[in-house]
């Protein structure tokens, strides 16, 4: 027999998985109900108040002492992340902030209300509830870290607190509806059950690296692990992570490098830029609304539907961002592609909200600023990914002090803010803000993630 004249057609190599995006497709699902945990009591408030002869005062002390235990426990939540895994601490910490944002709605009858009145039980619930998701944006961080090559970085973290947006849109009219027909206790039964539901999903479906998933072909994982690392401490991996094979008992004896994290201008740089972010960001979420009824003059409803469009913007800016950080950082190097990105937006930022504060039409203010909380928002994937480039093995704690410094921006500016336009307008008051947006846009120009952690 003579062989054939045609030779056979090469065999073509099996084409990667797709799972790497599930488990994002799952970290968004997360960031939603984190935030409609977060926004669902400021809508139940209006039945909540009357029903418990809370006045407006102990109301904002009631949200407040979310913003405290959340602001508390960012760095020890990020610090379990990487000790213990994401799969492990994300799963606790949902289900954990799930029971306590249910039993929001037995708070005034809990034998905690007999030792410290209604308000304190309140107060103790709405801390522990930020207390457990005070883990969740380090430990997105940890996951899309071991999950997604350096290209996809910026992207993953962008799509992923994008939910921020969704959640903050969804969240007041689909709680109103229940509030109205079943009772404001019900909304807070039902959101602690669907994230009860979404944290067993999380612990059934995802694994800490990808190595460990069965769902991972080895295309996959070779283009997760293959590419040549950024980070300084990446070049020296161990052999189990270079393979991706599981590699957290080696994490868990992993001494965290504090020293070397407070030696490093850009760990301080990064948290003093996201701490302007924070400071500008929470005030769409305290002041927005009234802003728009009380000095654009939109009436209650309508003030009510417009209020939700910085949370619009920030859905599609902040994915958006983080895709051209990542693209800006393949072709230009990490450290321009970060900064580019990173300065551009919160620039970009400032001279929206401060044009829109000024312009006389309500419209076109309500635009202007709604689109700057979008160029915000659009720096978001270059703050998160370069937590990553500075030390993958650390990405959950440095997240974790950088989100810190958001915090602490975002307890401030909701005080400072309604003082400032008491005092001398509204004018000044977002001028301020914009102009902490521009300084923290500025300090990009020292950022230089791809440099590493200084060495001890």
């Amino acid at each position: 027999m003579t062989r054939s004249a045609h030779p056979l057609p090469p065999i073509s190599s099996p084409k990667p998985t797709r799972t790497r995006w599930w488990i994002l497709g799952l970290l968004l699902l997360i960031s939603i109900v984190t935030y409609i945990d977060r926004v669902n009591i400021s809508v139940a408030a209006r039945q909540m108040m009357p029903a418990l002869g809370l006045t407006d005062i102990q109301m904002g002390q009631v949200f407040s002492a979310f913003v405290l235990g959340y602001a508390l426990f960012q760095i020890p939540g990020g610090w379990l992340g990487d000790r213990w895994g994401p799969r492990t601490v994300l799963a606790l910490a949902v289900l954990w902030w799930s029971i306590f944002t249910a039993a929001t709605a037995i708070a005034p009858t809990l034998w905690i209300a007999e030792w410290f009145g209604v308000l304190g039980s309140l107060m103790l619930m709405r801390f522990l509830i930020g207390v457990g998701e005070a883990a969740a944006l380090p430990n997105f961080n940890r996951t899309v870290a071991n999950w997604h090559p350096p290209r996809e970085r910026g992207f993953g973290m962008g799509l992923t607190i994008g939910g921020i947006g969704i959640g903050s849109a969804l969240t007041p009219p689909v709680t109103a509806w229940i509030m109205v027909n079943y009772g404001w206790q019900t909304a807070f039964y039902l959101a602690g059950l669907l994230g009860m539901g979404i944290a067993l999903l999380w612990w059934w479906y995802a694994t800490d690296r990808p190595g460990d998933h069965p769902h991972v072909n080895k295309a996959e994982l070779e283009l997760i692990i293959g590419e040549p690392r950024i980070q300084v401490e990446d070049r020296a991996l161990t052999p189990a992570s270079r393979t991706g094979q599981p590699a957290d008992r080696l994490d868990r004896h992993r001494t965290v490098p504090w020293k070397a994290m407070v030696q490093t201008p850009t760990v301080w740089w990064l948290v003093i830029s996201y701490t302007c972010l924070g400071y500008v960001a929470y005030i769409y979420m305290s002041w927005f609304y009234l802003y728009l009824v009380n000095v654009r003059g939109f009436d209650e409803l309508h003030g009510a539907l417009y209020a939700s469009a910085p949370f619009v913007a920030m859905t599609v800016f902040c994915p958006l961002g983080g895709w051209m950080t990542d693209r800006m950082a393949h072709r230009y190097g990490v450290n321009t592609g970060r900064a580019s990105i990173g300065s551009a937006g919160m620039i970009l930022a400032a001279l929206c909200i401060i044009v829109g504060t000024n312009v006389q039409t309500s419209f076109l203010a309500l635009s202007l600023l709604s689109i700057g909380a979008g160029w915000l928002y659009f720096t978001v994937g270059a703050f998160w990914a370069s937590t990553m480039d500075l030390s993958q093995p650390h990405a959950g704690t440095i997240s974790g002090i950088m989100n810190t410094g958001a915090n602490l921006g975002g307890t401030l500016s909701p005080t400072l803010t309604p003082w400032l336009a008491d005092q001398f307008g509204w004018s000044v008051a977002l001028g301020c803000a914009a102009g902490i947006a521009g300084a923290g846009g500025c300090l990009w120009f020292w950022i230089r993630p791809s440099d590493g952690l200084r060495k001890n």
